[in-house]
């Protein structure tokens, strides 16, 4: 009986690291296939893809990934909970899917899957220590972390464990799939080198914060850059530099961003995602008088609202992206949208056709528009078409639109 791996990933860029964790995930499961999930051309930190999508499914599918699956864009860009709840839907949809890896701070997998029963039942005791500390003015992130920790009180065990972002992240797949009553297996692997945002280098291993630091600095033609990425990710990045089609940060977007937040009335703000509490007044009075997405920042930044929140608001407003959306996208079950696959992939593809035959497997675009009656489907599509649309406008030459319609599927 083959074994198929799951991988939820954002590969921004495909770098050495990620060739650890796959490989390694591999390993420990002993997978036949490997499927990846992966977000698109904007971020879950509300941050920007140094490349495209194609582009980061080339280097996915080149590195022992076979098939890659695109991430809704009203996932890909949400909340934790949000992200890992749309790629878990995903994974159980196929109904192929025996294991999901993903990588964390942490050795132990015991601890993470305490915080995310706790936050499944949320008993009563937790959410008065929560309201407390929400009170206090705290960002909801911190806000849990110190509820958590009060209501396990186990200082030694937790210390940490509840702040890192890879652990966060992992803790919202084991909540995710107890949610599901998923039968998927979850795989931990210990990130291994630099952590999530630590700008050094080190054996060859760095950050993705810190490749696409060195990305920003136009330090992609040195030595040491080279030896951060798998050899053949290499050659799928410089050509996208060489082509003008490299976006290095979300400041690409400062005039589409404030010509989005300035369009908008107050309640508009109201309903996007994330805006609550007044924050809509904030957002409104601040683009009326900033001229970039730096000095948003730097006036509404505070310590209930993270920089991460705030850009995550920014990006909603320029796609488009409503309270009703997200509420749409948390209560359907998403399409299959294939970036790539190799030929293993495209068996994969086979055996999900018939393994759920209601499921909408999209390999092209148009197609899937002309037969599909599901408007909530249509929706999600419609933002991951105007996500790419607006992502070529950071090009610097051949920013073109309907990419989703014209660019292939990715075929190794």
């Amino acid at each position: 009986m083959s074994k198929v791996l799951g991988i939820i990933a954002e590969y921004n860029p495909f770098h050495n690291g990620h060739l650890y964790h796959l490989m390694q995930s591999k390993k420990t499961f002993n997978a036949d296939y490997t499927i990846a999930v992966m977000g698109g051309n904007f971020s879950q930190r509300g941050e920007v893809s140094v490349v495209n999508k194609w582009a980061k499914a080339e280097m996915a599918l080149k590195n022992g990934v076979d098939l890659v699956i695109e991430l809704p864009t009203i996932y890909a860009i949400s909340s934790a909970e949000n992200f890992a709840e749309g790629a878990i839907k995903i994974l159980n949809s196929l109904k192929i899917v025996d294991a999901v890896s993903f990588g964390a701070e942490t050795e132990d997998i015991n601890a993470l899957d305490k915080a995310a029963e706790i936050l499944c039942a949320e008993p009563q005791e937790y959410k008065n220590l929560l309201a407390h500390e929400l009170s206090k003015g705290l960002s909801f992130p911190k806000a849990r972390e110190n509820a958590l920790m009060m209501y396990i009180n186990d200082v030694r065990r937790f210390a940490n464990v509840l702040s890192m972002p890879n652990n966060i992240l992992a803790i919202e797949y084991l909540k995710a799939l107890r949610k599901s009553k998923s039968n998927i297996r979850p795989v931990c692997i210990t990130r291994f080198g630099s952590d999530h945002n630590d700008l050094s280098v080190s054996k060859g291993i760095a950050s993705a914060s810190a490749i696409r630091n060195m990305i920003s600095a136009d330090k992609m033609d040195t030595l040491e850059f080279k030896r951060l990425l798998p050899a053949s990710s290499y050659p799928v990045l410089f050509e996208e530099y060489k082509r003008g089609h490299i976006i290095k940060d979300i400041t690409y977007y400062d005039k589409e961003i404030l010509y989005s937040l300035r369009k908008m009335s107050v309640s508009e703000l109201a309903n996007l995602p994330d805006v609550s509490e007044g924050l809509e007044f904030a957002i409104k009075q601040a683009a009326s008088s900033c001229n970039s997405v730096i000095e948003l920042l730097n006036i509404l930044n505070s310590k209930r609202y993270t920089r991460t929140r705030l850009q995550r608001t920014f990006l909603y407003a320029m796609l488009g992206i409503t309270k009703e959306d997200m509420e749409i996208a948390k209560t359907t079950i998403p399409y299959i949208r294939v970036l790539g696959f190799n030929e293993n992939g495209r068996n994969l593809v086979s055996k999900i056709s018939k393994s759920n035959s209601r499921l909408s497997v999209i390999t092209s675009v148009k197609k899937f528009e002309d037969t599909n009656k599901n408007r909530n489907l249509q929706i999600m599509l419609d933002k991951d078409k105007w996500a790419t649309d607006i992502y070529t406008l950071g090009y610097d030459f051949d920013s073109w639109a309907n990419l989703d319609y014209t660019h292939n599927m990715i075929m190794l």
